[in-house]
C-alpha cells in the first residue's frame, strides 16, 4: 500500500510519462498539443484520462451544472454517434446525468478497461496503449465536430 504522497508521485509520474511518449503525435490539425490536458475549446466539455487502483478510463465528460444544458450536449453528442464510432473504431459507454466522485451531476462517453494499476509500473505499457489510440481518435473526430457544438458554447 502506498502513503498519499507516493500515491501522488506516481500519478505524477506516469503521466509525465505519458505526455513525453504522446508528445510528438501532432493533433488533427498538424499542430502540437498537450494531450494529457486536452483543451476542447468548450467550457465544461472535457476529454479526460483516468487511471485508479483497478482500472483506466477515458471518455468525453459534460460537467455543465445546468442538467437541461448538459442534456443538450449529450443529444448532440447522439446526433454525431456514428461519426464518433467511425473514429474511435469501437463503441463506447453512453451514461446522461451520474455523479462523478465528487457527488457532481455529470454526462460522460466512455470507454474502460479492468484489471490495469496506475500503481504498478508494469501496467503502464498497457494503459499508455489503452490511451494513446483513443485519445488521437477523439482529436480528429473533436476537429471535424467541435462546429456542431458552437451554438452551445
Amino acid at each position: 500500500m502506498y502513503s498519499k504522497e507516493q500515491a501522488s508521485q506516481l500519478r505524477q509520474t506516469f503521466w509525465t510519462t505519458f505526455g513525453q511518449y504522446i508528445a510528438p503525435q501532432p493533433s488533427a490539425e498538424g499542430l502540437k498539443i498537450n494531450w494529457v490536458n486536452y483543451k476542447t475549446g468548450i467550457k465544461y466539455l472535457n476529454f479526460r484520462m483516468q487511471a485508479e487502483n483497478r482500472s483506466a478510463s477515458i471518455g468525453i465528460e459534460i460537467s455543465h451544472p445546468d442538467a437541461g444544458i448538459q442534456e443538450l450536449f449529450f443529444e448532440q453528442f447522439k446526433e454525431l454517434r456514428l461519426v464518433l464510432a467511425d473514429a474511435l473504431n469501437e463503441d463506447w459507454e453512453w451514461v446522461l446525468h451520474t455523479n462523478d466522485e465528487y457527488g457532481k451531476t455529470i454526462s460522460r462517453i466512455y470507454t474502460q478497461i479492468n484489471g490495469v494499476s496506475i500503481f504498478n509500473r508494469d501496467d503502464w505499457p498497457t494503459l499508455i496503449s489503452f490511451f494513446k489510440p483513443r485519445i488521437i481518435a477523439l482529436d480528429e473526430f473533436w476537429d471535424t465536430a467541435k462546429y456542431s457544438f458552437d451554438a452551445l458554447k
